[in-house]
C-alpha cells in the first residue's frame, strides 16, 4: 500500500524512475521529481520537477519541502562519484564527511547513509515495488516457457553466485552457462554484464539459435530494499537473448518488474524463461 502524500522521486538513471512516475500519473497521485544530473533520463521533466547535481542535498530538501512532499522514493541508476569533484551546497558540504566515511564501508553503508538523511528531515521513505503495486517476480514461471532442469541448475548456481557477491557488497548479478560462471555483475550494471557475456566465444555461451545459460539477479542480504531491490524489463530480456541466455531469474518477491506485460511479451517472442525461485 502506497504510503500517504504528495512523492518526492529522486531519480537516476534507467527505466524504473519512468515507471514509479507514470504509476503516480495512472492513479492520481501528486509528484515532484529531483532529477540527478548526469543520470536522469531526459523524458523525466515531462513530470513536476527540478536537476539537481548529487551534492546539492541542502536545495534538494528546500525543493522537496517547498513542493509540499512528505514521502521520498530513491529510484534509478546512479555510479558512485568521485568525491573529491562535487560541488556541494552548504547542507551538502556539512554531510559529505559521513557521506563518504560511509562510502568507504561500501555501497549498502553509503545508501544506509544517504536514506537516513531523509529520514532525519522528517520524509517517510517507500519503496518502488510498493509505488508499483508489488510487480515483483512470483514463483514460477512468468511467461509461456519453463526451464529444464540444467537451466534451472545454471539459475540456482546464478543466483547463489549473485548471493554470494552481495555478502561482499559487490552486485546483484551473474550469469552461469553450463556450470560455469561466464560473468558477475560490480559497478557496471546488468546491461554492461551482459554485453560483456555476448562477446564472450560462443562455445562458452549459448547463441539466439541455440540458447545456454542464465542470468540470475538477487538482492544483496544487508541492503535496504526500499532503495535498491534488482530490477528487471524488456530491455533485460533482450539483452540476455543477444548474449544467448535460455533465461532470467530472480528470488520470488525480490526482484522488481518493470513493465510485467512486455516482459512476458518479450520473452514468449524470444523463447527465453523467466523464473522466480522460491525465497
Amino acid at each position: 500500500m502506497n504510503l500517504p502524500g504528495k512523492l518526492g522521486l529522486i531519480a537516476g538513471g534507467g527505466d524504473l524512475p519512468q515507471a514509479v512516475a507514470q504509476r503516480c500519473e495512472l492513479e492520481g497521485r501528486d509528484l515532484y521529481v529531483v532529477r540527478l544530473d548526469g543520470f536522469a533520463d531526459p523524458h523525466l521533466t515531462r513530470w513536476p520537477g527540478d536537476d539537481f547535481g548529487m551534492a546539492q542535498i541542502g536545495a534538494i530538501l528546500k525543493a522537496l519541502k517547498a513542493n509540499g512532499c512528505r514521502v521520498v522514493c530513491l529510484a534509478g541508476i546512479v555510479s558512485r562519484p568521485d568525491f573529491k569533484t562535487l560541488k556541494p551546497d552548504f547542507k551538502g558540504a556539512t554531510l559529505l564527511p559521513g557521506i563518504v566515511s560511509a562510502a568507504a564501508k561500501g555501497d549498502d553503508a553509503l545508501l544506509r547513509k544517504i536514506l537516513s538523511v531523509f529520514e532525519n528531515e522528517g520524509f517517510a521513505v517507500e519503496g518502488a515495488d510498493d509505488i508499483l503495486g508489488g510487480e515483483t517476480l512470483a514463483a514460477g514461471a512468468l511467461g509461456a516457457i519453463t526451464p529444464t532442469d540444467d537451466q534451472l541448475l545454471d539459475l540456482k548456481k546464478a543466483l547463489h553466485v549473485a548471493e554470494k557477491s552481495g555478502e561482499l557488497d559487490i552486485g546483484q548479478g551473474a550469469v552461469v552457462c553450463d556450470g560455469l560462471v561466464l560473468a558477475v555483475e560490480a559497478q557496471e550494471g546488468t546491461d554492461a554484464m551482459l554485453g560483456r557475456v555476448a562477446g564472450l566465444p560462443v562455445d562458452l555461451r549459448g547463441s539466439p539459435n541455440a540458447p545456454r545459460g542464465a542470468l540470475g539477479k538477487a538482492p544483496k542480504p544487508i541492503q535496504d530494499l526500499r532503495v535498491d531491490m534488482p530490477v528487471i524489463g524488456p530491455r533485460t530480456v533482450e539483452m540476455a537473448a543477444a548474449a544467448g541466455l535460455a533465461g532470467i531469474g530472480g528470488v520470488s518477491g525480490r526482484l522488481i518488474l518493470i513493465d510485467r506485460a512486455a516482459i512476458v511479451a518479450a520473452a514468449d517472442r524470444l523463447g527465453l524463461f523467466v523464473w522466480g525461485e522460491p525465497g
